[in-house]
């Protein structure tokens, strides 16, 4: 390779993981502060371990379903940006080679904007269930299941997600960007941000299932956010992630069943 176009790739590198650094730090800032709530999310998280029924949930009005949708949204952003660097960096520098005499940063924002936009998706279903379980009685103040039904039903098909074909193949994409770059590339922006979206769809197909389970230990409980984002981060990138995937599909079956048998 050319010595000037490595410096160049290197250079491009260097910018966008800086990029995606400080889109994730700001991400984690807004979410331990409270992500627009009355309380932080430390204060969140040791309130969800008390019996917290005397306390109403907040009254659902079209504010409060947006901020809940940034809530969600901002929290995917900083749960899943951090395994998606290793796709988003090869892109630029896919982008860089294929366009040399262009920076590739608008294709690479692009990309991560399409990304984004899957998740986005998701976090609009999430504000959806959200309200629906509260409404049921199901989810108190801190936004913590108040059912062991529901948290025994979320685990045990969390658990079986987690040995279906469907979480093999968008766990297979997800663990090589290289062949889902080579296979589904497409030039200009809009085919950047279409691509983005793609991947993200995998990734979602991945990952979709994991994040219901907040509803089991807090939606905003740092201990299941930080747990899940390394979760994420360790089967996307360790060769073994089908192995860890289905071990702890049988842990979670295992807890679900647990939880139903003595409720």
């Amino acid at each position: 390779m050319d010595q000037a176009l490595q410096n160049i790739l290197k250079r491009d590198q260097w910018i966008v993981m800086g990029a995606l650094v400080a889109v994730s730090a700001v991400a984690w800032l807004w979410l331990l502060t409270g992500a627009g709530m009355d309380m932080n999310a430390f204060e969140m998280t040791r309130h969800s371990r008390m019996d917290m029924g005397f306390m109403q949930p907040s009254p659902w009005t079209a504010a409060y379903a947006v901020l809940m949708f940034f809530m969600w949204w901002i929290m995917m952003i900083a749960m899943m940006l951090p395994s998606a660097t290793p796709i988003v960096l090869l892109a630029a520098g896919v982008n860089r080679r294929t366009r040399s005499g262009s920076p590739p940063y608008g294709s690479t924002l692009s990309f991560t904007a399409g990304y984004l936009s899957a998740w986005a998706g998701f976090s609009a279903v999430a504000v959806a269930i959200q309200w629906w379980f509260e409404r049921s009685g199901w989810l108190n103040a801190m936004l913590v299941s108040t059912s062991d039904l529901l948290a025994g039903v979320i685990l045990i098909l969390t658990g079986a997600w987690q040995f279906s074909p469907w979480k093999r193949a968008c766990l297979r994409h997800c663990q090589n960007p290289v062949e889902f770059l080579s296979t589904h590339y497409r030039r200009g922006n809009i085919g950047a941000w279409f691509m983005g979206a793609h991947h993200g769809l995998y990734c979602l197909g991945c990952c979709w299932f994991l994040m219901a389970l907040l509803f089991v230990g807090g939606v905003m409980n740092l201990y299941w956010i930080i747990g899940l984002t390394l979760y994420v981060f360790i089967e996307k990138v360790l060769a073994a992630g089908p192995m860890l995937s289905r071990l702890t599909g049988v842990l979670l079956i295992g807890w679900g069943l647990s939880i139903l048998i003595s409720a």
